[in-house]
Order: C-alpha cells, then sequence, then structure tokens
C-alpha cells in the first residue's frame, strides 16, 4: 500500500512542479516560441468509472500530464484510490503516445496506450484510430484495439467509441457549461459476450486565470448487453461526480 500510494503522489507531485517549470519558463519568455505545449490537469472523483465498467467504488485523485509539439502528445496519467473502503483495488499509471491530424474538416488520431497496474501486478495494452468531423456536437469515432496476453492483465478485445460534445457560454462570462455523451460497443474486453456503455456527462468550465481553469461535473453511465449481465460483466447504472483542476500552458 505504501508502494503505490507514494508512486502515485509522486506523479501528482511531478505534475505541479512540471507545471510550475513551464509556467516559470514562459514568463522568462523560454518557451513564448517554442511549438511544445504543456498541461496538466489534477481530478478528484468520487467513483472510478471505465467504458463502462466500475473500477474503484471509492473516491480517486487522478492526474496527467501532456507534453505535445508537431502533432505528436506524449502523456503519463494516474489513479490512485484516496479511501480503500471497498475490495477494489484500481491504483494505476497509463502511459500514451499519440498522433493528431488537424485538418479543416476533420482530425485524425493514432496513438498507443501501456496501463501498468503495480498493486496487481498486472498491465495492459492497446493501439487506436480514431476519426473526429469539425461539425455540430464535435462528432468522434475510435477503435480501440486490446492486443496483451489476458495472463498479464490485458483484455484482449477491441471497443468502439462515439463520443459527442458541447460547450454553451454562459451570458457575457467566460464561464460555459459542458454537455458530453458517448456510445461504446464492447466486443471481448474483459468480457466474454459483447456489449457496451451510455455515458452522459455536464460540467462547468470556470477559468480561474488565464492559464488555470475548474472544472466540476456530473456523469452517469449505462451498461447494456452483456456487460450488465450478471454472469458476464456485471455492472450496474452508476451516478458519480468531481471536480479538477487544469493548467494549460
Amino acid at each position: 500500500m505504501f508502494r503505490k500510494g507514494k508512486m502515485l503522489a509522486m506523479l501528482s507531485l511531478c505534475c505541479i512542479l512540471a507545471a510550475g517549470a513551464v509556467d516559470a519558463s514562459v514568463e522568462e519568455g523560454i518557451l513564448e516560441d517554442s511549438p511544445v505545449e504543456v498541461t496538466a490537469d489534477i481530478a478528484v472523483n468520487s467513483k472510478y468509472l471505465w467504458r463502462g465498467f466500475m473500477l474503484d467504488d471509492d473516491p480517486v485523485m487522478q492526474q496527467g500530464i501532456y507534453v505535445s509539439a508537431c502533432g505528436f502528445t506524449i502523456s503519463v496519467w494516474g489513479s490512485m484510490d484516496i479511501r480503500a473502503d471497498d475490495s477494489l483495488n484500481s491504483d494505476e499509471v497509463d502511459y500514451a503516445v499519440d498522433y493528431t491530424y488537424e485538418g479543416d474538416r476533420f482530425n485524425l488520431s493514432v496513438g498507443h496506450t501501456y496501463y501498468d497496474f503495480p498493486p496487481a501486478d498486472a498491465s495492459s495494452k492497446e493501439f487506436y484510430v480514431g476519426v473526429g468531423l469539425n461539425a455540430a456536437l464535435s462528432p468522434t469515432l475510435t477503435w480501440f484495439r486490446d492486443y496483451g496476453e489476458e495472463d498479464s492483465g490485458s483484455g484482449d478485445g477491441d471497443y468502439v467509441s462515439l463520443e459527442l460534445g458541447h460547450s454553451l457560454p454562459l451570458g457575457i462570462s467566460p464561464v460555459s457549461l459542458d454537455i458530453t455523451g458517448r456510445m461504446g460497443y464492447n466486443s471481448e474486453l474483459f468480457i466474454d459476450g459483447e456489449g457496451g456503455d451510455i455515458a452522459l456527462g455536464i460540467g462547468l468550465n470556470i477559468p480561474l486565470t488565464g492559464k488555470i481553469s475548474f472544472s466540476p461535473n456530473v456523469s452517469y453511465s449505462m451498461p447494456y448487453g452483456d456487460m450488465e449481465d450478471p454472469n458476464d460483466g456485471n455492472q450496474d447504472n452508476e451516478f458519480y461526480g468531481g471536480f479538477s483542476l487544469t493548467f494549460d500552458f
């Protein structure tokens, strides 16, 4: 418990220190003309839901840091159980690389993610391809392929996600109301059959400064098909919420 908590706490500290270091560099003019962009976030959520799966029924702290240049983004993201009141042990650290081409009418993304679960001594890995349209509701369709060995903790299956989103400015203030939706189709990814999940979310984006924003949010997740079958996925409808701080440089 000490080892996993220490590792994820260090990731949180790294996010904060990196954000501060980049902020100082920008103020000094070092990165003003640089193509490198750095963002970081820290979130607290009442539960940890992932593609319709309940990974932790306890509050969690989640944090990430993202470095982008020339269409490429390298990121490290982690989740840590704040209060271990249930039997679920969801602590993880994810390492990802992404390339996104941004066109006038559409965006095309390809990438790879390595999921590490230190407490369970398990890991998973997947690649993905996605296309998004620069149109109303910003529809994005993404195919994920988990190709790892099940004995090591991988799902060895496919997940297809259709995501929609819309941001509504609230009056003349910089605050916006963000509405998101996702429908996911799961083919043998950590389940034996086929099913999926539907997720709806609503939140506020509140700029605190020119570089920091605060976002409270609530979400509702609904599994279907074999995802909710008691003999297979065994997942239920879940309501959860939280807040995040985003540092953008």
